[in-house]
């Protein structure tokens, strides 16, 4: 097949999905390319045959911002005159999805041969971006004039037909995020001291000034019934809160105990050595760096929100507590971290779970079966 992907050039979920996806199906002999106004980073440093098309707008005095929209979809009309398309894969609704449906008329239009659009919903372009007045009838119209529609949770499946009237669920096919269980699997012996890991962009959402006062409560819940209290927790990423977070570790002291390390891209050296994985974030459509974290081998402490729930078993493969339960998520860290026979015992099943729902190779074939399924006419939607 002749797969073209559209995506947002960035270190977070849809990112990183569009581009594993796009490396995959390659490897599965299928003609890729990949348009974005600038490179993925987890396509900058891999090999393969993914053509990758970075198409940047020219700034002109009557554009408020650089209309790198208006070129990829000019690179992508382009492409598809010159060698065709038989699937146009939009990772988010805005501005992909709209961009590769205007690409679809433009080629209908032209007399060339017809292609499909795929669109996957990954989360804030529902949650947030999507249910903005200023955005809720284009991302309307986007989903209602896709080929296919897939969401990578059955919470943002439901949420998207709640939110969006005249959006049946049957609609929307539930594809899950996936993992590749080769780079992300068991590695290096658990860190001599109990270890806590997070990954993320520190946006708001993400709450990372709000985990860091939960490992202090962890430490001072662990020093209370004489446990061993030096733990540390390494964080990951860069981003708007970090400024706070490293506040918040100041004032209570956590010199010592918190490490921030920037972005990063050595993941499963980070993961698999740890106790826990936390996630304390607000809202999660799906929770990738959980999933890769759980493919480490690694227990996962996160907030009972949004598609959370259907990647970790609570109290199978992490623990789980209401989001705004801050003494609750901190007792379950404490746990883990005192108990690291039990922490070990949540990331062997951690492991299993990815295993069992989340293989890259089986979540990739749903894929291909939705394309094939398209270009021979069989899904009505």
């Amino acid at each position: 097949m002749r797969i073209g992907i559209l995506c947002h050039p960035t270190y977070g979920g849809s990112g990183v999905v569009a581009s594993e996806l796009a490396l995959s199906l390659a490897e599965n002999d299928h003609r890729v390319h990949l348009f974005s106004h600038d490179m993925p980073p987890r396509l900058a440093r891999a090999p393969g045959p993914v053509e990758v098309h970075v198409a940047q707008g020219s700034p002109y005095p009557l554009f408020h911002s650089t209309p790198h929209d208006l070129a990829i979809m000019s690179r992508v009309l382009d492409l598809h005159r010159s060698e065709g398309l038989d699937v146009l894969h939009a990772h988010y609704a805005l501005p992909h999805a709209v961009s590769a449906l205007q690409v679809r008329s433009a080629a209908v239009e032209a007399g060339l041969e017809p292609l499909k659009v795929v669109t996957t919903l990954h989360g804030t372009d529902i949650t947030l971006v999507g249910n903005d007045p200023s955005y809720a009838p284009l991302t309307r119209y986007a989903i209602a004039a896709s080929d296919a529609v897939t969401a990578v949770s059955e919470d943002l499946r439901q949420r998207t037909t709640d939110n969006f009237d005249g959006v049946p669920p049957c609609g929307i096919e539930v594809i899950p995020n996936f993992v590749d269980l080769e780079e992300f699997c068991p590695g290096a012996p658990r860190s001599a001291r109990p270890t806590a890991v997070h990954v993320s962009n520190f946006r708001k959402v993400k709450r990372v000034p709000w985990l860091v006062e939960a490992f202090a409560m962890a430490l001072e819940q662990l020093a209370a019934r004489g446990a061993n209290a030096d733990a540390e927790l390494i964080l990951v990423g860069d981003g708007p809160q970090l400024g706070e977070a490293r506040r918040v570790a100041q004032q209570r002291n956590l010199e010592g105990h918190v490490k921030f390390l920037g972005l990063r891209d050595a993941l499963p050296d980070l993961l698999s050595p740890a106790d826990a994985f936390c996630v304390a974030s607000t809202e999660e459509s799906f929770g990738l760096s959980a999933l890769e974290a759980m493919a480490c081998g690694t227990a996962v402490i996160g907030t009972c929100v949004g598609g959370l729930p259907e990647v970790v078993e609570d109290g199978v493969s992490g623990l789980l507590s209401p989001v705004e339960d801050l003494e609750g998520f901190a007792g379950h860290l404490a746990s883990v971290l005192e108990d690291r026979e039990r922490s070990a015992a949540m990331g062997a099943a951690a492991r299993e779970r990815a295993m069992g729902m989340f293989d890259r190779r089986r979540v990739v074939r749903l894929y291909e079966q939705l394309y094939r399924r398209l270009i021979n006419g069989d899904c009505d939607r």
